[in-house]
């Protein structure tokens, strides 16, 4: 019997080339484990019937190479529902897509593939990954494995919610403005956004293309390590791919020194109190390992919500306009051609899309886009040079990743400001495209449940291997 919930990917990889248990053993145990949990948590839209075909071909591989064998070859891995699979539905949890099947790989998934992995389905999300609670798919909800009457956080949710519930080793994200690293958060997994550029996009459906990155959900950082050393690198086929990680050639110092922003310390801060003391006791584990902790000024910081609610239904409304019935999706017939184009997107699109279209119309159209889409780009670039300018002085920046644990299912539903006012401590992130990651560091209680938290360190752009090396540190001190 294989014991999925101590298993990560460094121990499996370490049992398939050893022949404790076979490729082909480990993916039925993940797909017993999905047939047993997911009809109550909805962590996956499909599983994919030839799972455990790709799993003896992965055998195979593992036997004609031994130990040379790459350390992705027979692990089972879930994927968003937004990043395409050849041959496979991408429908990114909107009924517009619904009949829409992919004709190509996307970059990360081509990489994944070469190196043995396996695909074991589709996960759930937030209709093109706008939302902080994967309720907005238009195929129900995922819930949260450790409180089924909570979110699991979002876009991403039924990515995080598949490792969490023992459905995965790890999954395929995308984040936009927090929804690998909130999920994660959420779920108590780690969740890890690159540098933008640092993985293609190619493949990724686009939601706002200047945030979008395609990221990682695992059990650990080494983990999030192994999979991101695979997927990383230059594309041409995505002009927004860089050519070469600058994380190759820096060094740094054995002291991490991590910046604190000094709003987390005044009264009206954002975060339940648990939550801050959740957040001050891994700062003195930190401290304890011998990391610098330094109070740090980000007056701009607060910001970073409002420019992000401009700038991504902006980029929204230009990314969906394709999905209008006449190329591939849902396609409603009316009375002539413009009432196709209403009609299919009227039925097609869910609330929470319809609302960020008509807000990226808005302020992008004559008379406010000055005032409204100008203005916040402009003070995105101050955001990102006040960061940069923090980075001189620190090697990352530390914040818990979400102001509270998991909400009920509902909660929030009928209330868009409280429900975008979860991404308020990750999107600064998104807006000046640094890496940032997600570990759990703990748990709070919560109607008798114990619910988790995630710490999320920020550095500036390709610094991964920093934010990897303290990610590591961080999970020494809590025994992980």
């Amino acid at each position: 019997m294989i014991d999925l919930n101590e298993l990560t990917i460094a121990k499996a990889h370490k049992h398939l080339v050893s022949g404790d248990f076979s490729a082909k053993e480990i993916t039925e145990s993940y797909l017993e484990n999905i047939e047993e949990k997911n009809s109550d948590i909805n962590a996956y839209l499909e599983i994919f019937d030839d799972a455990t075909t790709q799993a003896e071909e992965a055998d195979k591989i593992i036997k004609t190479k031994g130990k040379e064998t790459s350390a992705l070859t027979g692990i089972p891995l879930a994927v968003k529902d937004n990043i395409l699979i050849k041959g496979r539905t991408a429908s990114c949890g909107s009924k517009i897509l619904e009949p829409y099947k992919a004709s190509y790989d996307a970059t990360a998934i081509k990489k994944l593939r070469e190196s043995g992995a396996i695909f074991l389905g589709r996960a759930n999300m937030d209709e093109f990954a706008m939302g902080s609670s994967t309720e907005n798919s238009a195929f129900g909800p995922t819930k949260n494995p450790h409180d089924t009457s909570r979110v699991p956080g979002g876009s991403s949710g039924g990515a995080a919610a598949a490792v969490a519930m023992d459905g995965a080793l790890a999954a395929l994200g995308s984040d936009t403005g927090g929804s690998v690293r909130q999920p994660a958060s959420f779920c108590g997994v780690v969740g890890f956004k690159p540098t933008y550029g640092a993985v293609s996009r190619y493949g990724l459906v686009a939601m706002a293309s200047s945030f979008d990155q395609i990221g990682l959900l695992t059990k650990t950082v080494e983990d999030t390590e192994i999979v991101f050393n695979t997927i990383k690198g230059h594309d041409p086929l995505d002009s927004t791919s860089v050519k070469s990680s600058k994380s190759e050639i820096i060094n740094h110092k054995s002291e991490i020194k991590i910046g604190v922003p000094s709003f987390l310390s005044q009264k009206d801060t954002p975060l339940e109190k648990d939550v801050l003391d959740n957040f001050n006791t891994s700062l003195n584990k930190l401290k304890e390992l011998g990391c610098g902790i330094k109070e740090i000024e980000l007056s701009s910081m607060e910001y970073s919500l409002p420019v992000y609610y401009i700038i991504m239904p902006a980029e929204v409304s230009s990314n969906l306009a394709r999905f209008d019935g006449m190329r591939y999706g849902l396609r409603t017939e009316g009375e002539d051609l413009f009432a196709d184009y209403a009609y299919t997107r009227g039925k097609g699109f869910g609330a929470e899309v319809r609302r960020r279209i008509l807000l990226g119309t808005y302020v992008l159209s004559a008379g406010y886009h000055d005032a409204y889409y100008k203005k916040a780009v402009s003070v995105q670039n101050v955001i990102r040079k006040e960061c940069e300018n923090v980075f001189e002085d620190v090697d990352i920046i530390a914040t818990p990743t979400s102001p509270t644990p998991a909400f009920k299912l509902g909660e929030r539903v009928s209330d868009p400001v409280s429900m975008y006012l979860s991404d308020v401590l990750t999107v600064f992130a998104n807006i000046s495209g640094f890496p940032a990651i997600s570990i759990p560091s703990g748990t709070v209680e919560r109607d008798g449940k114990s619910l988790p938290l995630g710490l999320q360190f920020t550095a500036s752009h390709f610094r991964e291997n920093v934010l990897f090396d303290a990610g590591k540190k961080f999970e020494t001190a809590q025994g992980m």
